[in-house]
């Protein structure tokens, strides 16, 4: 993993909803162009530590940083502004749009508004939609395209698309938005192997053609081991195991509380 100052990082964060303790004192950094792992059994904190870093909850304590800079109080509209995006594990399209639109429209809100405000508007308010693409929004909208391999379905409308599909089309329209950072949240989720393989290959891409730093949460706990430079494991809100993926296979801990212990019992 590199030295440098990392684009996103959370120091010591703490969470708590009323009386329970969501998030106590976890910490993460995302270097530039890495895909960092984020595993753990339901109830762990995965969501709450990706709420944290995307700003729609604020932490009791700790903080949250992007290239050294504190943004645990900025809106998600800022950190959004600064480069960060992120995908939800309940894939959200609009049926009617096509694949380019959703992208189209990504790229028109820019940095103005964020993939989650996109969610919440009705399709009559998606700003710009009707207007003539530029040439330099044709150019990066294709080039979404061909990275993910979604030229073939460009002009097909989101209802008429498989659940692969839509999971690809759900990371082009966040990279329209051109982010340094992307969180994505079960992107596999209801994934078969083959199209988990294809997502994984997707990935790599991201982080090694276009320069990307990932964060990766995931119950495919081989597809991360897979393809993760550094593995956070969480439990009951805990870190519990952080390093490479090789360190984490082999971590009794780990084993003991998500994998499943690696002692025979009688």
């Amino acid at each position: 993993m590199e030295a440098s100052t990392p684009l996103l990082e959370a120091v010591d964060v703490t969470v708590r909803y009323g009386g329970l303790l969501a998030l106590d004192g976890a910490s993460l950094r995302v270097p530039p162009r890495s895909i960092i792992g984020l595993i753990g059994p339901n109830g762990a904190g995965k969501s709450t530590f990706f709420s944290a870093l995307s700003g729609l909850v604020r932490p009791a304590a700790g903080s949250v940083r992007m290239d050294g800079d504190d943004i645990t109080k900025a809106s998600p509209q800022a950190r959004a502004r600064r480069g960060l995006a992120r995908t939800f594990q309940r894939l959200e399209l609009f049926n009617e749009l096509s694949v380019r639109d959703h992208l189209v429209v990504a790229y028109r809100t820019g940095q103005r508004r964020t993939v989650w405000h996109l969610l919440r508007a009705l399709p009559g308010d998606l700003v710009g939609l009707g207007g003539r693409p530029t040439k330099g929004e044709e150019e990066v909208v294709d080039r979404i395209l061909h990275l993910l391999k979604l030229e073939g379905v460009a002009n097909v409308p989101a209802n008429a698309i498989g659940l692969g599909t839509g999971r690809l089309v759900e990371i082009a329209r966040a990279l329209a938005a051109r982010p340094r950072v992307l969180l994505l949240d079960e992107p596999s989720s209801g994934l078969d192997a083959h199209e988990t393989a294809d997502l994984a290959n997707v990935l790599r891409r991201l982080r090694d053609e276009e320069g990307l730093a990932l964060v990766l949460v995931e119950h495919d706990v081989d597809m991360v081991l897979g393809i993760a430079d550094e593995v956070t494991v969480l439990d009951f809100g805990e870190v519990i195991a952080q390093g490479l993926p090789g360190a984490i296979r082999a971590d009794a801990n780990v084993h003991a509380a998500y994998l499943g212990s690696t002692e025979t019992h009688p």
